[in-house]
C-alpha cells in the first residue's frame, strides 16, 4: 500500500532535509495561529503519517502521538511526543476511542483509494465520540498542473472526493476550506514566518494562492 520504509527514508530525506529548519518555523506559525483552535490544550492528539513531525512537534496538547510507517519518525519527534511505526490502516498500538484529535497532512495522495477508505475506518475506530479528524490535503482542482511532479503521488484527491470518502466511512464534514495553503512550502508566497502569519490573517489571499484544502470532520453519532 504505502512505500516500504527504507524507500520512504531515502525519498523524504532527499526531498525535505535541506528545508527542514524553514519548514519547522512555518509549522510553528501555522500551529499557533491556525491549527491550535481545533486542538484543546487538554486533548490527546495523533499525527497520522507524521513525516518530519512538523505538526505534532509544534501543537500544544496534553498528550501527543506521532504515527508513521517511516522509522525516522522516532528521530524527528520532539521530546515528549510518543512515536509508533505503524500502517495508517492498522494502528494496532492505539486503543479504540482513545484519541480526541487526529491530524492528517499531505498523505492521501500517496495511497490508493482503497487504502484511503481503510485508513478513515481505522481513524474512526481510534477517535472518541465527538472527536475530530483534521485533514490538510493538496486539492487537485487547484494544483493539477503540478500535482504529479512528485514520484509518490498516485491518487488524485480534491475536497469533493474527500467529502464522499468521509460520508462512506461514517464522518460528517463540519468545516471545508477548499483553498487554504499554497501547494508546497516552496511556493513563492508566503515565505517566512512573518509572511505566513500575515497570510493566515487574510482569507482573501487564500482564494488566490490556496491550492490545499483544509477539512474538519467528526464521527457520525450512531
Amino acid at each position: 500500500m504505502e512505500l516500504e520504509s527504507n524507500g520512504l527514508k531515502a525519498l523524504y530525506r532527499n526531498r525535505f532535509d535541506k528545508e527542514s529548519e524553514q519548514r519547522q518555523e512555518t509549522w510553528d506559525v501555522l500551529c499557533k495561529h491556525f491549527f491550535q483552535q481545533w486542538v484543546p490544550a487538554d486533548a490527546v492528539v495523533l499525527d497520522l503519517a507524521a513525516g518530519h513531525c512538523e505538526f505534532i512537534n509544534n501543537i500544544r496538547a496534553a498528550r501527543r502521538i506521532a504515527v508513521d510507517l517511516n522509522p525516522d519518525v522516532k528521530v524527528r519527534a520532539a521530546s515528549g511526543v510518543e512515536t509508533h511505526v505503524l500502517r495508517s490502516d492498522d494502528m494496532v498500538d492505539i486503543a479504540e476511542q482513545s484519541i480526541d484529535v487526529v491530524f492528517v497532512s499531505n498523505f492521501f495522495e500517496h495511497i490508493s483509494r482503497e487504502a484511503i477508505l481503510a485508513t478513515l475506518v481505522e481513524v474512526r475506530r481510534v477517535l472518541r465520540p465527538g472527536g475530530r479528524l483534521l485533514v490538510l490535503q493538496p486539492n487537485v482542482r487547484y494544483c493539477a498542473r503540478d500535482y504529479w511532479q512528485f514520484f509518490d503521488h498516485i491518487t488524485p484527491v480534491d475536497d469533493r472526493a474527500l467529502t464522499e470518502a468521509f460520508a462512506a466511512t461514517g464522518f460528517d464534514v463540519i468545516k471545508n476550506i477548499p483553498r487554504f495553503l499554497p501547494y508546497t512550502t516552496k511556493s513563492r508566497l508566503p515565505n517566512g514566518p512573518a509572511l505566513v502569519k500575515l497570510y493566515l490573517r487574510v482569507p482573501l489571499a487564500w482564494r488566490v494562492l490556496g491550492a490545499q484544502a483544509f477539512m474538519v470532520t467528526t464521527p457520525k453519532q450512531d
